[in-house]
This record gives structure tokens, C-alpha cells and sequence, in this order.
């Protein structure tokens, strides 16, 4: 994934406001990186970007050397939901499904096969230390937990990067120790990860600390 001279321009009555102004930015296939700043410098901006959410004003966002530009929309939605895991504050579980339902419901979207289905759910369920939580639903668990089973749903379908928005934001320190332990792992493993957070503990689990403000990048340890 690599940024070029990205720009995003909001218009806000009569102004232009930049959150994103001239990003140049890449990641590596493996690499952990951490991207920090304080509220309202275009962290959650470039995540999105990153992520094939949303498109530059100016500037290109190469996958795998490809403008996204040229995708199709239903092309990049079919990319985004097999390349790319999101994970998010909020955990965002539906509240009427079960743990193992809930990291099922990716795979079954793009159409797996039962077998499939199945097997890797209970794989995840088990790697994020929840075998036992399967039937509960997300009510009946705690934030780590839950959160534990949005890591597991994002990795459902074998996504070939996870991008994190303050994972650990809503958590306990001990909660929040346990998923960014996860994380070590699945790096440890090979898989890409870019997390933002204003929490420079957690960053320091980060291979990679990108510092951002008023939507430039100043700055990376």
C-alpha cells in the first residue's frame, strides 16, 4: 500500500480545510506500523485512505502498485473485504450474533465454503484465547473480549493487511495489553498491521512510529 502526494480537501462553507496535505507514505509487506498525533491531524483520514475507503482530492493510492482509481466500485469492495481487515474503537459486533457467528458472517459474505466456515472460525475463535466464548454473545462479554473477537472477524477472511483505528481506545490497560499481545503475534507471523493511536505506549508495540499533525507527516522512529 503506498500514498503519493495525497491531499483530502473538506469543504466547509466558504473554506477548504486539508485534513490530508501532500502525504507521501508506504508500507512494507510485514511491517507493524504505528500512526500517532493529537486529535484532529488526520490520523482516521489516512487510515481511511490506506484502507480503500475513501478517495484522494489529489494524490494517488497504489495497492500493490495499482491506482485505486481504476477499480471498479464493486471491484474495490470485493478487495477491501478479502485484502484488508478493519478494526475499529467501537468493536462493532452485531449484538444479535454470537462470537463465532459474528467472525463467521465475513466468510459467508464472500461466499466460503461451509467447511471453510466452519473450521477458520473456530481456528480464530481459539487463537484469540476465546474457545470457550463461542456461543456468547457480545453483551455477555467483556470490551477486551469483544474486541478480541473483532481481531479474530477481521482475520476471517485472510486479509493481507489489518488496519486498527485505536483498538485498545475503549479498553482497560490490562485489556488493552492482551490485544495488542495478539497483534505482536499475528506480526510475528507476517502479517502487515497499521494501528493508529494517541497512546504512545501502545505505538511503542510498533516496529514503525509515524508521527502526524495538521495533516502532514513530521516525523517517524
Amino acid at each position: 500500500m503506498e500514498l503519493q502526494g495525497v491531499w483530502k480537501i473538506y469543504r466547509m462553507g466558504e473554506f477548504d480545510v486539508p485534513a490530508l496535505a501532500g502525504i507521501d507514505f508506504a508500507v512494507k509487506p510485514g511491517e507493524f506500523v504505528a500512526i500517532t498525533g493529537p486529535s484532529g491531524c488526520g490520523k482516521s483520514t489516512m487510515l481511511n485512505m490506506i484502507g480503500c475507503l475513501d478517495m484522494p482530492t489529489r494524490g494517488k493510492v497504489l495497492l500493490e502498485g495499482r491506482d485505486i482509481s481504476e477499480f471498479y466500485s464493486n471491484e474495490l469492495a470485493r478487495v477491501r473485504g478479502k485484502k484488508i481487515g478493519f478494526i475499529f474503537q467501537t468493536f462493532n459486533l452485531y449484538p444479535t450474533l454470537t462470537a463465532l457467528e459474528n467472525i463467521r458472517l465475513p466468510m459467508r459474505i464472500h461466499e466460503f465454503s461451509e467447511e471453510d466456515v466452519e473450521d477458520t472460525s473456530k481456528k480464530l475463535l481459539e487463537m484469540v484465547g476465546l474457545s470457550e466464548r463461542g456461543s456468547h454473545f457480545p453483551a455477555q462479554l467483556s470490551g477486551g473480549q469483544q474486541q478480541r473477537v473483532a481481531v479474530a472477524r477481521a482475520l476471517s477472511t485472510s486479509p493481507a493487511i489489518l488496519l486498527a483505528d485505536e483498538p485498545t481506545g475503549n479498553l482497560d490497560t490490562k485489556s488493552g495489553g492482551e490485544v495488542m499481545d495478539v497483534f505482536k503475534q499475528l506480526n510475528s507471523e507476517g502479517l502487515t498491521i497499521v494501528m493508529i493511536t494517541h497512546d504512545q505506549k501502545i505505538a511503542g508495540y510498533a516496529g514503525r512510529v509515524v508521527k502526524m499533525l495538521d495533516g502532514k507527516i513530521v516525523g517517524e522512529t
